[in-house]
């Protein structure tokens, strides 16, 4: 690449996921960040549907107040899964009076939360493109989506988790009662139910008895079909800490502490209240803990993240009860649910520099996977085709 020529980077949001919201203004986030003497940001948006498009109106976040699809210079796209294209088709299905063009693109950052984005389908798209894609891969990040996986990866890893219950909708739907004997017998009240797939606290429930537990199990089976339902630890607090690099060259973030008047973060107070998202939500900053115990806890934040083979970066959010130095992993929260662009500058980092050190990260993991050999010839296709060619002329069909 040319030290003249911008990097371009693709950053896809929006999509067809109950977070949609929430990605279109992560999305926006991430590209106001770039350096643009330095990067070419092209938009790519994924509506509600699941339509893609492309144009200069999808960098403003005003635009979305309408319908930003049918505003001038938004252009139907999609993403090429051939390595020939190595970026976006735009104006795929031309017609006579218009043709298609190519937008090649040196990195994607994906922006997509939830599912379809967060869960490892964009990444397998991605990689089937051979286009470097910032954050983790396919399996990390299909792991790190799914709560109850998560905890089964970090059970196997000896990393404390939060003692938990976990069954299908259909179960729930079968046999309630059978349900709720299983939860009363191996948790105590209060509990928390979680659909297994989705973020933002989107479908999450407290529960201090049945009533309510009954009603939020219904409630989650409506996101979800695997519902994971959790004891709630007692006296804690929930401490966040942001890691990034790759390999065994992983860096964890100071730690902090949201603050929330509810027994749990809400949606709204993770994004309604200020034009920030996560950063808008009230937070200590650094958590008030110990030395010893921060220092357990970004370790613990670091080995999390290899537990899942996580590259580029990821969120870990982990309840803390800091009176006995003891705390759990919650969850793991990979691209874009991870971009904590407010903790990497607590650590000297501008948004403009998180950005650019994740793009870096993307392109070195991307040249790591290139060392790998994808293209193994043989004469096995020849020699079958043969065989078979020749066990068909002399094969006799059997009848009972």
């Amino acid at each position: 690449m040319s030290s003249n020529r911008k990097t371009v980077v693709g950053v896809i949001f929006g999509g067809r996921s109950v977070e949609h919201d929430v990605s279109v203004v992560t999305g926006n986030q991430v590209m106001r960040a770039f350096d643009t003497d330095r990067y070419e940001v092209v938009p790519i948006y994924i509506d509600r549907n699941g339509k893609w498009f492309t144009g200069k109106p999808l960098m403003e976040l005003k635009n979305f107040n309408d319908e930003v699809t049918g505003l001038p210079g938004v252009e139907d796209a999609i993403l090429s899964p051939s390595i020939n294209h190595h970026g976006l088709i735009i104006n795929p299905i031309a017609g006579r009076f218009s043709k298609s063009a190519i937008k090649r693109l040196d990195v994607v950052f994906p922006a997509v939360h939830g599912t379809h984005g967060e869960d490892g389908t964009l990444q397998g798209l991605l990689e089937l493109a051979d286009i470097p894609y910032v954050g983790c891969g396919v399996m990390a990040s299909a792991i790190a989506n799914d709560k109850i996986m998560t905890k089964a990866v970090l059970q196997q890893s000896g990393i404390p988790v939060v003692d938990s219950v976990h069954f299908s909708r259909i179960a729930w739907r079968d046999d309630p009662d059978a349900i709720i004997k299983q939860l009363e017998a191996s948790l105590t009240y209060p509990m928390f139910i979680k659909p297994a797939t989705t973020g933002s606290s989107i479908g999450i429930g407290y529960a201090p008895d049945e009533t309510l537990l009954r009603a939020s199990i219904d409630i989650a089976t409506h996101f979800d079909r695997n519902i994971l339902v959790e004891g709630a630890v007692a006296d804690s607090v929930e401490i966040n800490c942001a890691v990034m690099g790759n390999d065994d060259d992983i860096r964890a973030s100071v730690l902090e502490q949201p603050v929330s008047w509810q027994d749990f973060l809400t949606y709204e107070e993770k994004y309604l209240r200020g034009n920030e998202g996560m950063k808008s939500a009230d937070r200590i900053i650094p958590a008030p803990l110990t030395d010893e115990l921060t220092e357990q806890i970004r370790q613990t934040a670091i080995d999390s993240f290899k537990a899942i083979d996580g590259r580029g970066t990821a969120r870990v959010d982990l309840l803390v009860k800091p009176d006995e130095n003891v705390f759990y992993v919650n969850e793991i929260n990979t691209m874009p649910g991870s971009l904590a662009f407010y903790l990497w500058q607590e650590e000297g980092l501008s948004s403009a520099e998180t950005v650019e050190q994740l793009v870096q990260l993307a392109q070195d993991a991307h040249a790591i996977k290139r060392q790998s050999t994808y293209n193994y010839q043989t004469n096995l296709i020849a020699q079958t085709a043969a065989r078979g060619l020749k066990g068909a002329k002399g094969r006799k069909s059997v009848t009972n």
